[in-house]
């Protein structure tokens, strides 16, 4: 698959150096962000990962191609080009346990008030992110466009 195939949407003409290496940079530090993101409460694994997919398909196919690939990865990516949505079951798991351990990490703070607001911004801006992102029935059919 070229990586127009795969993402046609940002496919276009060919990018200077200095926006390759951006978008390389942007790419890497979302897929960070990502994994990251899978063992710390709070911070949403699939949009970073999602963006880290976009950088990278207009910064290193090779990359983008191994991301598609990756037995944890590739089927997220998959499932967000053919449906471009989560279903409510995806999206109730990761606000619950998002909020399970926010709790979990302001109540373990208590004291410094300063960090726990903190800590509830970040929760609050990772549940928005999750919210924002459109959502299907479990068993649904891609949206028509």
């Amino acid at each position: 698959m070229t990586p127009e195939h795969i993402a046609p949407a940002i496919a276009g003409k060919p990018l200077s150096r200095l926006a390759k290496a951006l978008y390389g940079f942007a790419g890497g530090v979302s897929l960070l962000l990502g994994v990251i993101g899978i063992f710390l409460p709070g911070l949403p694994t699939t949009p970073f990962v999602l963006l880290a997919a976009v950088c990278f398909a207009k910064a290193s196919p090779r990359v983008h191609q191994w991301m598609l690939q990756h037995r944890l990865l590739g089927p997220m990516l998959s499932n967000w080009q053919e449906h471009h949505s989560l279903t409510r079951r995806t999206k109730s798991v990761a606000i619950i346990s998002m909020t399970l351990m926010m709790s979990v990490s302001i109540w373990s703070f208590s004291g410094r008030l300063w960090l726990q607001v903190f800590l509830l911004a970040l929760g609050a801006i990772g549940a928005a992110m999750v919210l924002r992102i459109p959502t299907r029935a479990d068993n649904a059919a891609p949206p028509r466009n």
